[in-house]
């Protein structure tokens, strides 16, 4: 948790919905996002990386994309070498987060899949943050969280669009 009571996130008040509010708010929640992401890793004993590539991993869990990670898609996503990934990998599954899987239908193909135990390990870490999400969503109406849901949906297609 922040060690003092200052609002990192001052608004200019001339326009509190023009873009550099929007600037502002969005560099404060990922910069908050990163401080719990960097404590989790140390808590962890991992890397910094190596919780970006648990995230892409649950996300990429059946149900949240185009089916299970495997190495290759994960070094594409995080712009990293195959080296690294494998590296990245096996810290991952030595600490209990991650198992691979080769597929039934082409064993050439590994499939990544978050662990019972690091899943847990994030779910109990994470929890305050999950409240605390849940807590702020508490304050808004269905319209207007169908609007914050297609503005982050947005926001997440033109980042995409920036680097390809």
């Amino acid at each position: 948790m922040r060690s003092d009571d200052t609002d990192p996130t001052v608004l200019p008040s001339d326009d509190p919905i023009g873009m550099q509010s929007f600037a502002v708010l969005l560099r404060a929640m990922n910069a908050e996002f990163n401080r719990i992401a960097q404590e989790f890793a140390q808590a962890q004993g991992l890397h910094l990386t190596d919780v970006q590539a648990l995230i892409a991993i649950l996300d990429a869990d059946p149900g949240h994309g185009d089916g299970p990670m495997t190495p290759g898609r994960l070094a594409t996503h995080m712009n990293l070498t195959t080296g690294a990934v494998t590296a990245c990998l096996d810290r991952l599954e030595k600490a209990g987060h991650i198992h691979r899987v080769r597929a039934a239908d082409d064993r050439r193909v590994v499939n990544l899949h978050y662990a019972p135990a690091g899943r847990q390990a994030a779910r109990e870490y994470f929890r305050p943050l999950a409240q605390s999400t849940d807590a702020a969503r508490a304050h808004f109406s269905p319209d207007e969280l169908h609007t914050v849901v297609r503005f982050l949906t947005e926001m997440n297609t033109q980042l995409a669009r920036v680097h390809r």
